[in-house]
């Protein structure tokens, strides 16, 4: 089946309710200032939100993390200035979430199938025996990869 344009675009229009717990708004426990659970509505940043953000955010990863906040939540609306005086806590379970719809993270059984992955293991073997960045890694062939490994396994490693 081919997708049109309107089924590419619906995602970005979407808006989801998020229960944030009594805990993430107060990190000295839920009745330490009175807070209780309650929901916010977030939408998912479409690319044009992340290249503006990234834009602008250019002198560091913690004016990103206030940009997407700002941006991603609708309701209550924010501003820069609302993110701001957050608690770390609370900004890092929104934007989980706001990552979480955007598909801007992988899920954990993702994560764990890319990391069992068996290129990927033997990535990590010869990392943790020749001492190589994941760059060198990476930069090495398949034919290579099985070499090295053929030498651990005889005990010739350097």
């Amino acid at each position: 089946m081919s997708l049109s344009v309107s089924d590419l675009l619906l995602g970005g229009s979407a808006t989801y309710q998020v229960e944030v717990p009594a805990h993430a708004l107060s990190p000295d426990g839920p009745h330490a200032d009175g807070a209780a659970p309650g929901t916010v509505t977030i939408r998912p940043l479409v690319l044009a939100d992340v290249q503006r953000i990234t834009a602008a955010a250019q002198d560091g990863r913690a004016l990103t993390s206030v940009l997407m906040v700002q941006q991603a939540v609708v309701e209550p609306k924010l501003t820069v200035d609302d993110v701001q005086r957050m608690h770390a806590g609370l900004v890092e379970f929104l934007l989980a979430e706001i990552n979480r719809v955007s598909g801007l993270s992988l899920p954990a059984e993702v994560i764990g199938e890319a990391v069992q992955a068996p290129l990927a293991r033997a990535c990590f073997t010869l990392s943790r025996q020749f001492g190589w960045t994941p760059d060198e890694c990476a930069a090495l062939t398949v034919g290579q990869v099985l070499l090295y490994l053929e030498m651990i396994g005889q005990g010739d490693a350097a």
